[in-house]
């Protein structure tokens, strides 16, 4: 018997904002979507080809999970869109009854050319990794599957169309994502060509009638240049997109990081919903909350607990100048406690350090699945700490609990 997942459809997506921040511009908000309503400031885990590496999916829903993100690029590469939907949807394809967020294949277009936002902030780029772009024009980005080698033209009619097969809650409209080396004439000319590629993103959506099913997000650009940024910005403001996607270059250092967001956030309109692209370390999550931030997504959180990582309150780290734990270290050898004793996760509920770092020096895969449900909670018991401070506009009180402090 074929299983597929269905869930009557009750209701639209719709955002609210139920307490502002009187100390900053962070706020509590919910997000209303036809699977379910999702708490912010919340985190969304990346199953980029519709699965979180190594787990099974009830992994994910058992530790405290609201919302996960695919991305549509790969999918369209495999299996392909279409047998998803002729699968159910997203939803049913990977068993999932919760909000769905896809990446339009923008973020592909600019890290197949340039590298990623993480090899630029740390000052790296692509080293020996083969580019598979061929070029970017006004009708879309031309590009050689990674798979098998075909010519692929990526369009923003086509990029609505794959999400609307995947049938994602929260959708994302083509942009082409500029690297920080770029001229300032460069990310003018790549952010009017992704106001554009918005508009035929938001046609094509309205086109089929999806427009108040599928949350479709305007892509903020602009790189590190405020009058760019606001220019995108008024864009976005300008038009019925229902939130935002802040993206594009963000700086060469965390603190110019730091301030593009925030730069960028306070010229969005206030009422809606702003996402943040591919950022997620603990630092990043706090300073853009108080940004006004209601979302963010990364894959580090999983990555980092494949390579042995763990993610933990500062002081439950035995060197203070460390930001992780790695169960690597042959401190671990003979350590026979949790990861934290204060984690409530099936992983620390179950296993010791001693046992994961054996499994680590061992090369056994279920290590990684161990820490990344660690990880997962750890991340979804920040957000849910965050959302408990801002219900007394106590932010930087249970920031330092965390033991992250202002940069």
């Amino acid at each position: 018997m074929r299983f597929v997942l269905t869930r009557i459809k009750t209701q639209m997506f719709r955002f609210e904002i139920i307490r502002q921040s009187t100390k900053s511009s962070a706020r509590l908000g919910l997000i209303h979507t036809s699977h379910g309503t999702i708490k912010t400031p919340a985190f969304i885990f990346c199953a980029t080809k519709a699965n979180i590496k190594g787990l099974p999916i009830d992994y994910v829903k058992g530790s405290g999970t609201q919302v996960i993100l695919s991305n549509a690029y790969h999918l369209m590469l495999q299996p392909g869109s279409g047998l998803i939907k002729r699968g159910g949807g997203l939803h049913s394809f990977l068993s999932w009854d919760g909000p769905i967020f896809t990446d339009s294949g923008g973020f592909q277009i600019f890290s197949l050319g340039h590298g990623s936002v993480s090899s630029e902030i740390k000052g790296t780029r692509f080293g020996d990794r083969r580019r598979t772009l061929l070029r970017v024009t006004e009708e879309g980005a031309e590009f050689r599957s990674y798979i098998d080698g075909r010519l692929i033209k990526l369009t923003p009619e086509l990029s609505m169309q794959i999400q609307m097969d995947l049938n994602a809650d929260i959708i994302v409209s083509m942009d082409e994502c500029t690297p920080y080396h770029i001229s300032k004439l460069y990310t003018a000319n790549s952010m009017e060509k992704s106001k554009r590629w918005a508009m035929r993103s938001l046609t094509e959506i309205k086109k089929h009638g999806r427009f108040e099913e599928q949350a479709l997000l305007a892509v903020i650009q602009g790189g590190v240049y405020r009058d760019l940024r606001q220019e995108s910005a008024q864009f976005a403001n300008d038009n019925d997109f229902p939130g935002f996607a802040i993206g594009g270059s963000l700086g060469k250092t965390k603190s110019e990081m730091y301030d593009v967001v925030a730069m960028t956030a306070d010229m969005l309109d206030k009422q809606r919903y702003k996402h943040l692209l591919g950022i997620g370390g603990i630092e990043d999550i706090f300073e853009g909350v108080r940004s006004g931030i209601d979302t963010f997504d990364c894959v580090a959180p999983t990555r980092m607990a494949r390579h042995g990582a763990a993610l933990v309150k500062r002081r439950e780290l035995s060197n203070q100048s460390q930001k992780i734990m790695n169960l690597n270290n042959s401190a671990y050898l003979e350590d026979f406690s949790p990861i934290s004793e204060s984690c409530r996760c099936y992983t620390c509920q179950t296993y010791s350090r001693a046992y994961i770092h054996h499994l680590l020096k061992a090369r056994e895969v279920l290590a990684g699945g161990l820490i990344s449900i660690h990880n997962i909670f750890t991340m979804n018991r920040l957000m849910s700490d965050i959302r408990s401070a801002l219900e007394l506009d106590r932010l930087e009180e249970m920031r330092s609990d965390w033991g992250r402090t202002n940069t």
